[in-house]
């Protein structure tokens, strides 16, 4: 075998493979994205990735990797060749040959090697380059203008985002690629073992008809008829692997949220009802399961049928010729086996129907998660601004989401030093207020005045984040160089003297400490923050009066400037605050000096 030339018309094959694929790619990319909804949505989700200006090592990747599968091709292209010319030697007894044969199968499968692990690293890199774009790309939404949290005041909120995040965009990026290379290389494959069959192919006799090349045309019709009917038995796939996504999605969840509540179930006895809640999704989950695997017996039993039943074809329509001495062995294999080949990328939209399916759902869940936030951004948004450490609200209107009045036309100002106290029946918007002034409520009206900086925002339950108490004191700020001593000191004041030589175990504090320690944690973080102005929700409604009043009294005490805004029912906290907001309900509202 002259190498330097089989090299050379390698090269130039996967040259003019690569330029028509390209072409067709490109053509066929951009009518898709025109025309159909499901490509439109893998554009808008991997547009910014494939950026040339901004990522302009993800095409030079990509084309490596497209011209590493089309010397695929090319190599098994040139491995048929080699079963003609081995098969042929060893019915002519041609020993010489068959040992020159070994030799360049020696090589081809070096080659084949090579090809397929540097194909399979640069894949690896490709996915996991994307991954991080589009995870980053996925959380900057979810986190940046608290999304994650505004989405839950939408009609329809989707179902799991943390899934989408993390699952389904491991999904998309390893099927993307896996299936845009299978087309493509199914394509060429297709045409360049055409060719092969074509050379190998006598007419044919059909129904009376002299068909030329008989055994392509018949092929080609074959694979076409069973295409059709294998995309209707397997559309249902589509909408199935769908609900297996959210349903599974469902039922890690409710099994997270008993691990989050666990003292709560443990206190109410609830194993029962919860064990109940939990079987209920998880039958629905295998429920959907069958439905999968029937139509999955549907569909492979078919698709394995028709690909059995390809097998013997070349054999039987080239049987007489072969018999009749006008075929030697090595073509008979060769046309088998590029029979074999032909009839495999035809099928691929057939057999890989699932993975499209698949695919699908993974879309319609993604571009999901970006409505959703595009929806969530176009809540409206309350009128919060800075100007200086003022706190001041004018004319703020606050309604539910189905427009039912609690507070109408509410103006006030918190001095430095004032202590503003908000109560009221429950249901009449205490935390809701706080809420529009912290910038999360949709629904609020007028204007609110307050600082960018130094300010702190305490809900009603306390954030702990799992990891070192020492971080979780200072939450949401670095612990700084002196940050233990400090802490040691808090620790103290807050009546928290045993959590000192515990700083730097991680573990999961809303679980080991008590709500009432809790509590006392979230003042620890007034304390070492220092800000200016802070807003508490019930913070000390798992405190006994005793660590009530020690707790506004370290605050008043250390911080006598500070803007303090909280809500409590106690008339036991009248006492550390200089103002009280009464509200009523259905917009009315007090304000009284102590």
């Amino acid at each position: 075998m002259d190498w330097s030339k089989e090299l050379l018309d390698s090269a130039l094959w996967v040259g003019k493979a690569f330029v028509i694929s390209s072409v067709l790619l490109v053509v066929f990319g951009f009518i898709l994205i025109k025309t159909t909804r499901w490509a439109s949505q893998f554009w808008m989700l991997a547009g910014h990735y494939f950026n040339p200006k901004e990522k302009p090592m993800t095409l030079v990747t990509f084309v490596v990797i497209l011209l590493l599968s089309l010397f695929g091709v090319r190599v098994s292209v040139l491995f048929s060749n080699w079963y003609n010319t081995m098969y042929t030697a060893l019915q002519k007894l041609d020993e010489n040959t068959f040992w020159i044969q070994m030799a360049v199968f020696a090589v081809l499968a070096s080659i084949h090697i090579i090809r397929a692990l540097s194909s399979y690293y640069l894949q690896q890199r490709f996915t996991i380059k994307w991954r991080e774009t589009l995870n980053e790309e996925m959380l900057s939404r979810w986190m940046d203008k608290k999304s994650y949290y505004r989405s839950y005041y939408l009609n329809d909120p989707i179902d799991n985002p943390d899934q989408r995040i993390q699952q389904d965009v491991v999904h998309f990026t390893k099927l993307s690629l896996e299936l845009t290379l299978g087309v493509i290389s199914s394509m060429v494959s297709a045409v360049a073992f055409t060719l092969i069959l074509w050379g190998l192919s006598d007419e044919m006799q059909i129904f009376g008809v002299t068909i030329p090349r008989g055994m392509v045309f018949l092929l080609f019709i074959y694979i076409l008829v069973a295409t059709v009917f294998a995309f209707k038995i397997g559309r249902p796939l589509i909408r199935l692997n769908f609900l297996d996504e959210r349903l599974n999605a469902n039922y890690r969840y409710s099994l997270i949220r008993v691990r989050e509540y666990a003292e709560s179930i443990a206190f109410y006895a609830g194993e029962k009802i919860e064990g109940s809640k939990l079987r209920q999704r998880f039958s629905k989950v295998i429920s959907n399961v069958w439905d999968i695997v029937h139509r999955n017996v549907k569909f492979q039993g078919f698709n394995f049928f028709i690909s059995q039943t390809a097998v013997i074809f070349p054999f039987i329509i080239q049987a007489p010729r072969f018999f009749a001495g006008k075929l030697e062995l090595g073509g008979m294999v060769q046309t088998a086996q590029a029979f074999g080949n032909l009839a495999d990328n035809l099928s691929f939209f057939r057999t890989a129907y699932d993975n499209f399916a698949q695919y699908r759902a993974v879309l319609d869940r993604l571009t999901g998660f970006h409505q959703n936030i595009d929806a969530a951004d176009n809540l409206p948004v309350p009128n919060v601004r800075a100007e200086g450490d003022e706190v001041r609200l004018q004319n703020v209107s606050i309604t539910t989401p189905n427009g039912r009045q609690l507070i109408k036309d509410l103006t006030l100002t918190v001095n430095p030093g004032d202590a503003l106290l908000i109560q009221g029946p429950s249901g009449s918007g205490k935390t809701t207020l706080l809420r529009s002034i912290a910038g999360l409520w949709p629904y609020c009206e007028g204007e609110i005045i307050r600082p960018d900086q130094e300010v702190l925002f305490l809900s009603q339950k306390p954030y702990l984040p799992e990891g070192r108490l020492i971080d979780t004191l200072f939450y949401p700020a670095e612990v700084p160089a002196d940050g233990y001593e400090q802490a040691k000191a808090i620790l103290h004041q807050v009546c928290l003297p045993h959590l000192e030589n515990r700083l730097d175990e991680e573990l999961n504090w809303s679980h080991t400490l008590s709500l009432g320690e809790q509590q006392r944690i979230a003042f620890a973080r007034i304390l070492l923050t220092c800000p200016k102005v802070a807003f508490i929700d019930e913070a000390t409604s798992a405190m006994d009066e005793g660590l009530e009043y020690t707790m506004y009294k370290l605050l008043r005490d250390t911080f006598p400037e500070l803007r303090l805004v909280s809500i409590g029912h106690r008339s036991t906290l009248h006492t550390h605050h200089t103002h009280l907001l009464q509200l009523k309900g259905n917009g009315e509202y007090e304000i009284k000096q102590f």
